[in-house]
């Protein structure tokens, strides 16, 4: 009896090209041929399909939308307009722009080097050394920038040429500030809260504080791995300095430092919004850099103001489009219909979390961040409700299924940014930051499982009832 010969599928040709196009219009051919076909499968075979195409995500959705709502539905098109503007006219987006700004201001201003040096002289003499104040550094630098890429570059670019020069493998250096820099959007203030606020209503202040202490938690555990695999290989440790050495690295930083003390006590106190939380650490970066530091010159300025505007306007469209793609699914009950769907099967609340977490997961193969929040929350957020679970504690395990995502090929942002510091190729900074990324997924099933860990600071400090 002789093997079947294998079905292979011809890999040149038109194929790729006619795969898109056949996701979009199978699910539209079967509508119109008068076929009962969900509405989900239709919105969401049209937006796959049109990703794969290569289109940026943010026209993908509106495309989508529209596309829909012409050809399936009988909505005007004034309403669209109407939503497009009415969507971001909330005061939380303002903060986006802002932290994007200080982030900028501050990864140029000197700031993070005086944080590396105050880091290292604090825990520099332990195992690990200067892999362990880079773990610090970038827990410190998250609470003043809100972005993960940010932070990889401020605090990466240089301590990893400090640690190859003092013997640390490249691997070793690589893994440590390219997970340690997720901490990024975990440790407030955090653009990508910001995004889940804005998607869900939930307040933005309540996230902020509710992220200390897991980003702690999680900064704490990174340090364990860097420490245990330094040990383990008796990588090299820098000399104890004096306590006297140690307080004039905080003097020196202290300008940084005083940043998260005006954003979260702003807050906590209700002095300011977090808006105008974002809009203070802006003006407060700009000073510190240009005046304080002077590191800075004025001459670079506007460069910096392009580039955060740029960015910025980036981040706002794809929000723009996210609103819309939001109210479509609003508009054709999807998430009501998934809600009543998992109810009716019997999933409870752990079922739907390892969903969502094995979901999100995926998702982080194939987008950044602030589009799967903006996506993803919509349709998963009222389930949530649903079933009982905390919107504060949900969005914090979001944010910690996006510092995955950031970690992990083939879109990990942080993965990138490393790779143009360490120039170490993507596969091979994938098995570098392995063992760190096991430890951040250990951290996404405690706080998973573990909502206490979220809300309890915000309970304990009234924030929440």
């Amino acid at each position: 009896m002789t093997a079947a010969a294998p079905v292979v599928l011809p890999t040149g040709g038109r194929w790729p090209a006619l795969l898109p196009i056949a996701i979009i219009a199978i699910p539209f051919s079967l509508r119109l041929a008068g076929v009962d076909i969900a509405n989900a499968w239709i919105i969401f075979s049209l937006l796959i399909g049109l990703m794969l195409t290569g289109m940026p995500i943010s026209i993908s959705l509106g495309l989508t939308v529209l596309v829909y709502l012409f050809t399936m539905t009988q909505v005007p098109i004034q309403s669209v307009a109407l939503k497009l503007f009415t969507g971001i006219e909330k005061f939380e987006i303002m903060a986006i722009p802002f932290f994007i700004l200080a982030g900028n201001f501050l990864t140029h201003g000197g700031v993070a080097r005086r944080m590396i040096h105050f880091a290292t002289s604090m825990v520099g003499h332990w195992h690990g050394g200067l892999g362990l104040a880079g773990v610090l550094a970038c827990a410190l630098f998250a609470a003043v920038s809100g972005s993960s890429p940010a932070t990889v570059v401020a605090i990466g670019s240089i301590i990893l040429p400090a640690m190859v020069n003092q013997g640390f493998p490249k691997r070793f250096g690589a893994g440590v500030i390219t997970t340690s820099g997720a901490l990024g959007i975990l440790i407030p203030p955090s653009i990508v809260m910001v995004m889940y606020a804005v998607a869900t209503n939930t307040s933005v202040g309540q996230l902020f504080i509710a992220g200390i202490i897991p980003g702690l938690f999680l900064a704490t555990m990174l340090g364990l791995t860097t420490w245990w695999r330094a040990r383990k290989n008796n990588y090299p440790r820098q000399p104890v300095v004096s306590w006297g050495e140690r307080l004039r690295a905080f003097r020196e930083s202290m300008w940084g430092l005083l940043l998260i003390v005006v954003v979260i006590g702003g807050i906590y106190t209700g002095i300011f919004t977090p808006t105008e939380a974002a809009a203070m650490s802006a003006v407060y970066a700009f000073f510190v850099a240009v005046f304080v530091y002077r590191d800075m010159p004025l001459s670079r300025v506007p460069k910096i103001l392009l580039d955060s505007a740029n960015m910025s306007a980036m981040l706002l469209y794809i929000i723009t489009n996210a609103v819309m793609f939001s109210y479509l699914m609003t508009s054709e009950q999807i998430p009501q219909v998934l809600a009543a769907w998992m109810l009716d099967k019997g999933l409870g609340v752990v079922a739907f979390l390892l969903v969502v977490n094995v979901l999100l997961l995926l998702a982080g193969n194939v987008m950044e961040p602030s589009s799967i929040v903006l996506i993803m929350a919509p349709i998963l957020f009222p389930v949530a409700m649903k079933l009982g679970i905390d919107p504060v504690h949900f969005g914090i395990m979001m944010v910690v299924n996006m510092e995955v995502g950031m970690c992990h090929p083939p879109v990990g942002l942080n993965l990138y940014v490393a790779s143009g510091i360490t120039k170490m190729g993507i596969t091979e900074l994938t098995i570098a930051v392995w063992p760190w990324l096991v430890t951040m997924l250990v951290f996404l099933v405690i706080v998973t499982y573990w909502p206490s860990l979220s809300i309890w600071l915000p309970k304990a400090l009234g924030m929440m009832g």
